[in-house]
């Protein structure tokens, strides 16, 4: 099974499974018929076969499906790396809310403390006074 991919008959891509492979096989005889065709003599037509080949070769390249993959493979990863930092910001926040219910319990504790002293105090202060200066009715 072949994909058009808009190329002239002389290139054909290497398929594997349903991903196309980045190598594309060039055939060199059709290359050089259709050369000749178009009136272009025939050691002509080979030395152009010859530099198309091997600048294919030398080349390092990635189909659209490859790049299709890889980009699935990198939202795959992307969204795992979310999904991790998204369970450490629940861990931190729940520490946080935590730590800051203990406080807020330890400063309602202590204020209370405080506000009962300064009753006793105050409740001390006023008996204190009638003592020292009573009431006559």
């Amino acid at each position: 099974m072949e994909i058009a991919l808009g190329l002239p008959p002389y290139f054909r891509g290497a398929y594997h499974g349903s991903q196309i492979m980045a190598t594309v096989t060039f055939d060199t005889l059709k290359f050089v018929e259709t050369l000749k065709e178009a009136g272009v003599p025939e050691p002509q037509a080979k030395a152009f076969s010859t530099a198309v080949q091997e600048s294919h070769e030398a080349a390092d390249l990635a189909t659209k499906t490859d790049l299709r993959h890889e980009m699935k493979e990198l939202e795959i990863g992307l969204r795992h790396e979310i999904g991790d930092l998204r369970k450490d910001m629940d861990t931190r926040l729940e520490k946080t809310t935590s730590v800051l219910q203990q406080k807020m319990s330890d400063m309602k504790f202590e204020l209370l403390k405080w506000l009962i002293g300064l009753a006793v105090a105050q409740a001390g202060l006023i008996i204190g006074l009638l003592k020292f200066f009573p009431i006559n009715s």
